[in-house]
C-alpha cells in the first residue's frame, strides 16, 4: 500500500473512533425551545404558566454522546415533552437512556409518564419519591428509581454525576455535573443573574446559601452552570446564588 494512502486511512479511522460531538443546531418547536451548549449538551426551554408569577420558562439539559441521550428534568407540558422525545430520536438519532429528576416539583417531572409510558428509565434523590407521593403526584410521573447521596449514570463513554448538597429550594433538591463537558445543571437550586428568590414555599432558605457553597468547591472546574430558570452562564451563578440568601 502507499505509504501516504495508508496514512490518510489510519488518520481517518482515528477520527472516526474518536466519534466527535453531533453537529449542533437549535430547535423551535410550538412548545420547545433547544439551545445547544457545550459540544454534547444541549438546554431544553419550556413554559411554566404560574398563578403567581405568570409564564415562566423553565430550563432542562439533554446529554448526548454516541446516540445516547440522557435528559435532565422534564418539559413541563405534553406537547413539549413530545417534541423533545421526536428531536432526539429524529434529528439526532439517538436512544433516550433515561431522565434524572432534580426535585419534586411538577416543572420537574409534571410529564415524566410520557417518557414512562416508552420504557424509559428515570432517577431521582429518594427523598424527591417521598415527597411526590406525599404531595399527590400520580404514581406515573413519580420516578422509578431512588438514590440516597450521589449516582453516576453512564452515557455513552461519558458520565453524569448527580449529587445532593443539601437543602436550599427544598428538602430533596439535586445537581447533576458532567464531566466531560464541565457543564452543570442546578435545577432550582441555582438562580440565573439578577433573578429574585422565587417560590419559597418549600425552601430552606437558612441552608440554601451554605448548600451552594458545597457545590462550588466540588465542581471548581465548571465552565457552563444551567439554573432551572433564567439564562445560564458561568461560576458566578453560583457566587449570586449565596448571596442571595446569606444570612
Amino acid at each position: 500500500m502507499n505509504l501516504n494512502i495508508f496514512s490518510i486511512l489510519t488518520v481517518a479511522f482515528y477520527f472516526a473512533s474518536c466519534a466527535p460531538a453531533l453537529r449542533q443546531r437549535a430547535f423551535t418547536g410550538s412548545h420547545l425551545r433547544i439551545l445547544p451548549l457545550s459540544p454534547r449538551t444541549y438546554v431544553h426551554l419550556s413554559n411554566l404558566e404560574t398563578e403567581t408569577f405568570g409564564r415562566v420558562s423553565c430550563n432542562g439539559l439533554v446529554y448526548i454522546d454516541r446516540h445516547e441521550a440522557l435528559i435532565l428534568d422534564c418539559p413541563v407540558n405534553d406537547t413539549a415533552a413530545r417534541e423533545l422525545i421526536r428531536w432526539i430520536e429524529e434529528d439526532t438519532r439517538s436512544r433516550i437512556t433515561g431522565v434524572v429528576i432534580n426535585h419534586f416539583h411538577n416543572d420537574c417531572l409534571g410529564t415524566l409518564d410520557l417518557f414512562h409510558e416508552k420504557g424509559i428509565e428515570s432517577w431521582a434523590n429518594e427523598t424527591t419519591l417521598l415527597l411526590a407521593r406525599k404531595t399527590g403526584v400520580p404514581e406515573n410521573k413519580i420516578p422509578r428509581n431512588a438514590f440516597n447521596q450521589s449516582l453516576s449514570l453512564q452515557n455513552g463513554k461519558g458520565r453524569v454525576i448527580n449529587a445532593f448538597f443539601g437543602e436550599g429550594h427544598t428538602r430533596d433538591n439535586i445537581v447533576s455535573y458532567i464531566p466531560g463537558e464541565r457543564v452543570l445543571f442546578g435545577g432550582c437550586l441555582v438562580k440565573a443573574l439578577q433573578a429574585s428568590k422565587g417560590y419559597l414555599g418549600d425552601a430552606d432558605t437558612a441552608a440554601w446559601s451554605g448548600t451552594v457553597s458545597k457545590v462550588k468547591a466540588a465542581y471548581s472546574e465548571v465552565r457552563y452552570v444551567v439554573p432551572g430558570h433564567g439564562d445560564y452562564g458561568d461560576r458566578s451563578l453560583l457566587d449570586y446564588t449565596m448571596s442571595l440568601f446569606q444570612q
